[in-house]
């Protein structure tokens, strides 16, 4: 089957299959060639056009994932009528309550030996969430006394690290159980800084998403 016209098409197909292998084998179990069997009769060629390796597929897949996710931070961010405080609330719970969390717990990658990818998330949360979304809301709590701080930028950041990084399960590989420990942890500190923005139904939506982890690891 001859190369697609539209370069882009290529690609969206690319990620549309790889994605659903992800989903459905796993990303380590995922090789290559699984994705080139499902692509209709294009090459490793057309692959390799676009992408240098597996490891670059998952980026754009995990890209294409969460930019809607993306558009609806700068949203909640953007909207009037909520305190600094409660913008944050709102953006911890509908960040986890997307269905495209399932997704992305579901194709489970294994940080351990994808120390690139790691390096990603870190690079993404510092240089990129921390400063566009969290930040503002923070700035504008310190305005409207909803947020009480010194330092918003290391408080911007120090959520998201303890959120995206040290309570992920997919980085050190909690249990369900443990992650609950991890969870209670963060609420306690949240609520030290006058945060009380983790409650039980996000507690329970965070040991959810553990557990579909543990699940498609295995």
């Amino acid at each position: 089957m001859a190369r697609k016209k539209h370069p882009e098409e290529t690609v969206q197909l690319i990620l549309d299959v790889a994605f659903r292998l992800f989903m459905e084998k796993g990303y380590e179990h995922t090789s290559i060639q699984d994705i080139i069997d499902h692509l209709g009769g294009l090459s490793k060629g057309a692959i390799y056009h676009h992408f240098k390796s597996k490891e670059d597929i998952l980026f754009a897949v995990t890209d294409r994932m969460v930019s809607e996710s993306n558009q609806m931070l700068a949203a909640i961010r953007d909207r009037p009528g909520l305190s600094g405080k409660e913008k944050l609330k709102v953006i911890f719970r509908e960040s986890i309550s997307r269905p495209v969390q399932d997704d992305i717990f579901t194709v489970a990658p294994d940080f351990h030996n994808n120390p690139k990818l790691l390096f990603s998330l870190l690079h993404d949360t510092i240089e990129n969430a921390a400063p566009d979304y969290i930040l503002p809301i923070i700035k504008q709590g310190i305005s409207d006394g909803s947020i009480k701080t010194d330092y918003p930028g290391q408080l911007a950041e120090l959520i998201l690290l303890v959120a995206n990084v040290w309570m992920n399960p997919m980085i050190f590989d909690s249990s369900a159980e443990e992650s609950y420990c991890k969870f209670m942890v963060f609420r306690q500190m949240m609520q030290g800084f006058g945060l009380d923005i983790v409650d039980g139904e996000i507690l329970g939506r965070l040991q959810e998403l553990a557990s579909i982890y543990q699940k498609n690891k295995q």
